[in-house]
C-alpha cells in the first residue's frame, strides 16, 4: 500500500512539474507573440511612411520620367 502511494506521489509530482514547465513556456511564448506583434506594427508604420515618401517623390518627377 505504501509503495503504491509512493508511486502515485511521484507521478503527481511529475505532473505538477510538467504543468509548471508548460506554464512557463506558455508565458514565454505569449511574450514572444506580443513582441512580434509590436515589431510588425512598427514595420507596417515604417512601410507606410516609405510608401508615402516614394509617392511624393514620384509626383515631383517630370511626366516623361515616370515610365519604367
Amino acid at each position: 500500500m505504501l509503495n503504491e502511494l509512493d508511486v502515485l506521489e511521484n507521478k503527481v509530482a511529475k505532473v505538477v512539474s510538467l504543468c509548471r514547465e508548460l506554464r512557463a513556456e506558455n508565458e514565454l511564448l505569449r511574450r514572444q507573440i506580443a513582441a512580434a506583434a509590436a515589431e510588425r506594427e512598427t514595420l507596417t508604420g515604417r512601410m507606410e511612411t516609405a510608401r508615402n515618401r516614394i509617392e511624393q517623390l514620384v509626383q515631383r518627377l517630370p511626366e516623361g520620367e515616370t515610365k519604367v
